[in-house]
């Protein structure tokens, strides 16, 4: 180890670079390179810091496109997934946004960069917990949370503009349609547990037609509207 060593702020400042560099290869090489192309998608993925929502002993890892486990069986998503839902969302800066699965606050933190407000969920207390701690850290004031069953919604915050769902459903909650506003768009993968198809649904004059974007593979969407959890 060398005698003389830079100061901690010195060490940060270095490390901070070298993320973002991560960040735009991420971006160019996962994103673009592979169909996204909504501007504002792109700068939240630049904007918001990856490798703070990981394992510490994962942070290698933090912008390589694959999921990583967060803790309590979960995982953050792939980037390229994370994007493709947010993309299909078409956010335009004034939503009310209803998250289902909190897990990392990845997904809401880059929601938060391109939405009015959001409301996420999660059922894991340690998850919850942790999520809150690194969003507040953060400086992210229009995010509110809750821990809860989210196939239930958020009743008392609906009608949302957009509703994405972070886990696997064997169906489409009837909660989530209801509380979807006229004109909004909901993203959830459906199908079953090790397999999904993503589905976008959009609600006009009251009904919710569906369309299906890709297959994907989400840990499973417990709830009184999901999947029962299994014990032992």
């Amino acid at each position: 180890m060398c005698a003389l060593q830079p100061d901690k702020g010195t060490r940060v400042k270095k490390r901070d670079e070298e993320y973002s560099a991560e960040r735009e290869w991420m971006v160019q090489e996962q994103l673009v390179k592979r169909g996204i192309t909504d501007t504002r998608v792109l700068e939240a993925f630049r904007n918001v810091a990856r490798h703070e929502f990981v394992p510490p002993e994962l942070l290698a890892e933090a912008y390589n496109d694959h999921p990583l486990p967060i803790g309590s069986g979960q995982t953050i998503s792939q980037p390229y997934m994370v994007a493709l839902m947010t993309q299909q969302l078409r956010l335009n800066g004034g939503e009310r946004v209803l998250e289902i699965g909190t897990g990392s606050g990845y997904q809401a933190a880059i929601l938060a960069e391109l939405s009015l407000k959001v409301f996420t969920i999660e059922r894991e207390k340690d998850l919850h917990r942790n999520a809150a701690g690194k969003l507040k850290e953060l400086g992210y004031d229009n995010i509110e949370l809750r821990l809860g069953d989210g196939t239930r919604g958020w009743l008392e915050e609906a009608p949302f503009d957009r509703i994405i769902v972070t886990a696997g459903a064997p169906y489409v909650p009837d909660p989530l349609k209801a509380q979807l506003a006229e004109g909004g768009r909901l993203i959830i993968p459906v199908g079953p547990e090790f397999t999904q198809i993503l589905l976008l649904m959009e609600k006009k004059g009251g009904v919710c037609t569906s369309s299906s974007i890709c297959g994907c593979v989400f840990v499973p969407l417990i709830g009184e509207y999901g999947w029962s959890r299994k014990e032992g």
